[in-house]
């Protein structure tokens, strides 16, 4: 006696859902684990982490900051790409910072906490520290002296047309000095925070500066990843840290640059992607070969 065909198509779905249960929810799953195990692929699906004297210290897969607690660079480290990820590399706001190349205007509040930077300046500052605390070149084109965007605000009597009648360096408040003193015979303002100069008829005017045409600071070391996770740093910005870490541990050159060598992986394929050298793993690696006294 057959079923109803009510009871029939019940009894189908009931089959079905048993079968993929077992295929997606019990079959899948544990290939999948067994695939991790792999040797070669077992330390990436368990996390690439490292651990330092049974502690774990991080993953090789997410970078991290080598700062102190006031956020200061710690100088016998290697420093990391900067991170626009929460409060930085922070794997649940994975992120970049969504600033594109006209970003060039801060917003300079009366409120200080309100204010921001934009993308031009934030560049600036940061190749204005790493500069200092490498002992390179920090000056980019369109930067000012004391590390923000080189923008001014020029007004003129037909708005796009006719003579200057004002000129504002939009992104410096006072006590700064304005990193030019005239523009086309005018004398060269402060910005004053609240003011929006560009919505106010001011033409925005990127000015490029004497800095070299290519700088000291590599662009890894003033940019965030798309992720805000990267764990690498380009050979280049590790070369220029390289004199900073061997006076702070008073190391052989040779041997920190060996150690670099050491951590640095090549293109993907042989022609994917740039050169890195892992930080994390290249500075546990300076601990255990260079301590510090």
């Amino acid at each position: 006696m057959r079923p109803p065909a009510w009871l029939a198509a019940h009894l189908a779905a009931l089959r079905a859902l048993l079968v993929f249960t077992v295929l997606l929810g019990v079959a899948y799953p544990l290939t999948l684990v067994a695939v991790g195990r792999l040797p070669g692929l077992d330390g990436r699906a368990a996390g690439s982490l490292l651990t330092v004297d049974g502690r774990t210290v991080g993953s090789a897969l997410i970078g991290q900051s080598f700062t102190d607690a006031d956020g200061n660079p710690v100088p016998r480290y290697f420093q990391s790409r900067p991170s626009a990820a929460g409060d930085g590399y922070d794997p649940t706001a994975s992120a970049a910072s969504n600033l594109g190349p006209e970003s060039v205007l801060d917003t300079l509040a009366v409120d200080p906490q309100e204010s921001t930077r934009s993308l031009l300046s934030q560049v600036c500052a940061r190749s204005r520290a790493v500069g200092a605390l490498d002992g390179v070149d920090g000056r980019r084109p369109y930067c000012t002296p004391d590390g923000v965007g080189a923008v001014l605000a020029v007004f003129r009597a037909d708005g796009l047309t006719g003579r200057v009648t004002r000129v504002v360096s939009v992104n410096q408040t006072a006590p700064a000095t304005p990193f030019v003193s005239t523009w086309d015979g005018v004398a060269v303002e402060l910005a004053k925070p609240g003011e929006d100069y560009r919505a106010a008829g001011g033409l925005v005017t990127p000015v490029r500066g004497d800095a070299p045409e290519h700088p000291a600071v590599p662009a890894d070391a003033v940019t965030a990843s798309g992720s805000g996770l990267d764990p690498h740093i380009s050979p280049a910005y590790a070369e220029i840290q390289v004199a900073r870490v061997v006076r702070e541990r008073g190391a052989d050159p040779a041997v920190v640059r060996r150690l670099v060598a050491e951590h640095t992986t090549g293109r993907t394929l042989g022609f994917m992607g740039a050169p890195g050298v892992n930080v994390l793993e290249l500075n546990l690696a300076l601990d255990r070969s260079l301590p510090v006294r």
